[in-house]
C-alpha cells in the first residue's frame, strides 16, 4: 500500500457570483495540483458560489447554475488530481451547504455542513438545512473527514468522524476576519486534533466581501497539536503538504512557515484588502475622498493609496471660511506624501447663496448645527458629483467613534460608497498612523514610510464647521469616549458596568442616548470592514425606533 499522500491546498479569492472567474481559479489551481504531483486538491467552503452569499442563494437559477459548473469542474479535470470544493446543493427540496469530492469525471462524494452559524455576520440556519451527520471519504488510500467550517467547533462532528474510520481532518472554511479570531480558530482546531489524534487541514479563503474580509492563514496540524504548516494572511496562496503513513497513523511533513502579524498590522492589511477587492469587484478602478487635513481622511487616503495606487486616488480639498491654513498645509502635505492627485474646490460661495435663500426662513433665528451641516451636505454634493462624472468610487472618512454617537451628517460627510476605517475607533485611528508611519510591507502599494505628517497625528481633532471648533466641544476626550463605546456595543455592557470601570454615569448615558438616536444615520451608511466582533451592520443590529434606555 502506498504510503504518501500529496494535498494541495489553496486558499483563493473567489468573487460571489462570478462563476466563470471562479471555474478558472479552479481549473489554474488544478493544473498547478497536476504538476506538483498531488493526489488531491483541496478548495475553500463554497468556493464555485464565493461566499458569503446571503440570500442569493435562495433563487434556483443561482444554486442550479452553481451545480453546473461543478459539472463543467468534473469534465475539465478528469484526469488527475481529486478536488474538494464547497458549493450550494438542493437535494429533496433541501437546501444544503455541500462539500464535493470530483475524481475521474464525476462527484464521488458529498458532504452536507450540519452545524450551522447563526450569529455575528452569518444567518445559515434562514438560509440552509442542517445537514446529517456523514462519515469519511476515500481518495486513493486515505480515509478524510471534512466537517465543514462550523462543524469542526463541536467536538462531536469530529469524533463521529474518527468512529467510522477517518484518518485526517480536511476543514474547508469561509472564516472572516476578526481582532483574535486566528487565536480562536488554532486552540480549537488543536482541540480537535487532540481529541482524534488525527492530522488536521484548516483550509480558509481569501478576499473582501462587502463588509467582510476573509484572512486566510490556513495551517495544518499534526496529531499533539504541533503547527507543521501555516500560510501567509489575506494573500492567495497555493500549498502542497506531503503526508507520510507511520505506524501510529498519518503525519504532515513541516512546509512552509510564515510570521504572525501584529493585530495592528492584521487590522491594516484588512482594510487594504477590503477596499480593493471591493473596488475591484464592484467595477470600479479609481477612488474620491475629501481631503481635510485631518487624521480621519489621511488614512484613508493611505489606505485607499495602498490599496489602488497613487494613481487611481483622488483627493479634493474642500475648504470654507471656517478652513484653518494648516488644515490646507497638512492636506496638501498628505496628499504629496502618496503621491496622490489633489484638486481643490471652495464652498465658500455656495454656502453663501444657500444662506441667501434660505433666509427668508431662517431670519432671526441663531446659528447652530444646521449651518454646519448644510457645510458638510455642499461637500457631499461636490463629491458625489465628481464621483459620477469620473466614476471613481467616492470613499467616505467617519471613523467608529463618530460613526458611533452620529457625530456625522447624514447625506453630507456620510455620502458615499464605501468607509475603510467604519470599524475603527478614534483612539485606534492613532495608533493605526502611527504603525503605518513605521512600516512598509510588500503588499502595499505606496512604497515608503512616514506618509501621515505628525501635525495631523497630534494637533486636536476638528471639523472645521465654526470658528475654533474642537471635536472636545461636543465629545468627551476620545480615550474615555471609545473605552465607554467599546463596552456598550462591542460587549453589550451596561450602564452599570460603565459606571465601575470609573466613568461619570450622567456621561455614560448621555452617550447611550447618542448612540441609539443615531441608529437611522447608521441604517443609510456606507459599508465598511469589519474589524471586531460587533462592527455596524451585520454583526449589531438594532431598531431605528427604540425607546428604551438602561436604568442601571
Amino acid at each position: 500500500m502506498k504510503n504518501t499522500f500529496r494535498l494541495t491546498i489553496c486558499q483563493l479569492n473567489p468573487i460571489v457570483g462570478n462563476f466563470q472567474e471562479n471555474l478558472l481559479k479552479v481549473v489554474n489551481s488544478w493544473n498547478y495540483a497536476k504538476a506538483e504531483k498531488a493526489d488531491m486538491l483541496a478548495l475553500p467552503e463554497m468556493f464555485i458560489t464565493g461566499y458569503q452569499t446571503q440570500d442569493l442563494v435562495l433563487k434556483s437559477a443561482f444554486v442550479e447554475e452553481a451545480q453546473e459548473f461543478i459539472k463543467k469542474i468534473t469534465q475539465k479535470c478528469s484526469d488527475g488530481p481529486a478536488i474538494g470544493i464547497g458549493h450550494p446543493v438542493r437535494k429533496d427540496k433541501k437546501l444544503y451547504n455541500a462539500y464535493s469530492i470530483l475524481k475521474n469525471g464525476k462527484v464521488t462524494a458529498s458532504v452536507l455542513k450540519q452545524t450551522l452559524p447563526n450569529n455575528s455576520v452569518f444567518d445559515e440556519k434562514r438560509l440552509f438545512s442542517s445537514g446529517p451527520p456523514s462519515g469519511p471519504y476515500a481518495v486513493d488510500n486515505i480515509r478524510i473527514g471534512s466537517p465543514i467550517c462550523e462543524d469542526a467547533w463541536y467536538s462531536e462532528v469530529s469524533e463521529t468522524l474518527v468512529e467510522s474510520g477517518a484518518e485526517l481532518l480536511l476543514v474547508p472554511n469561509g472564516s472572516p476576519y476578526a481582532r483574535s479570531k486566528y487565536d480562536e480558530r488554532l486552540n480549537m482546531m488543536v482541540s480537535r486534533v487532540v481529541e482524534t489524534n488525527l492530522p488536521l487541514v484548516y483550509l480558509n479563503m481569501v478576499g473582501g466581501q462587502d463588509d467582510q474580509v476573509f484572512d486566510g492563514g490556513s495551517f495544518v496540524l499534526n496529531p499533539g497539536g504541533k503547527l507543521a504548516v501555516q500560510l501567509p494572511f489575506f494573500e492567495e496562496y497555493k500549498e502542497t503538504i506531503k503526508f507520510v503513513r507511520k505506524e501510529s497513523g498519518w503525519i504532515a511533513e513541516t512546509g512552509k512557515r510564515v510570521y504572525q502579524p501584529s493585530e495592528l498590522e492584521k487590522d491594516y492589511h484588512a482594510m487594504v484588502v477590503g477596499l480593493r477587492d471591493y473596488t475591484r469587484k464592484t467595477g470600479f478602478k479609481k477612488a474620491i475622498l475629501g481631503i481635510s487635513g485631518g487624521i480621519d481622511s489621511a488614512l484613508v487616503a493611505t489606505i485607499a493609496t495602498d490599496a489602488l495606487g497613487p494613481e487611481n486616488v483622488r483627493g479634493v480639498m474642500l475648504p470654507s471660511e471656517f478652513t484653518s491654513d494648516t488644515s490646507l498645509k497638512d492636506a496638501e502635505e498628505v496628499t504629496k506624501n502618496l503621491g496622490v492627485k489633489i484638486d481643490t474646490l471652495p464652498i465658500s460661495n455656495t454656502f453663501s447663496n444657500v444662506l441667501k435663500e434660505l433666509q427668508p426662513f431662517f431670519k432671526n433665528l441663531p446659528a447652530e448645527t444646521t449651518e454646519e451641516n448644510i457645510q458638510s451636505r455642499l461637500r457631499g454634493l461636490f463629491l458625489m458629483a465628481m464621483s459620477n462624472k469620473f466614476d471613481e468610487l467616492l470613499l467616505t472618512t467617519g471613523n467608529k467613534s463618530e460613526v458611533a454617537v452620529g457625530y456625522s451628517t447624514i447625506y453630507g460627510d456620510m455620502a458615499g460608497g464605501f468607509n475603510p476605517i467604519k470599524d475603527l475607533y478614534k483612539s485606534r485611528v492613532f495608533e493605526t498612523c502611527k504603525w503605518r508611519n513605521n512600516n512598509f510591507k510588500s503588499w502595499m502599494l505606496t512604497k515608503k514610510k512616514s506618509l501621515i505628517p505628525e501635525n495631523i497625528i497630534f494637533k486636536a481633532p476638528t471639523a472645521e464647521l465654526r470658528d475654533n471648533q474642537k471635536d472636545e466641544d461636543s465629545l468627551p476626550p476620545y480615550e474615555i469616549l471609545d473605552d465607554i463605546l467599546e463596552h456598550l456595543i462591542d460587549y453589550d455592557a451596561s450602564v452599570k458596568d460603565c459606571v465601575a470601570r470609573g466613568h461619570d454615569r450622567e456621561l455614560v448615558k448621555k452617550i447611550e442616548k447618542l448612540i441609539y438616536l443615531s441608529e437611522y444615520k447608521r441604517f443609510q451608511a456606507a459599508p465598511g470592514i469589519t474589524l471586531t466582533g460587533r462592527s455596524f451592520w451585520l454583526d449589531r443590529r438594532y431598531p431605528i425606533v427604540n425607546q428604551w434606555r438602561d436604568s442601571s
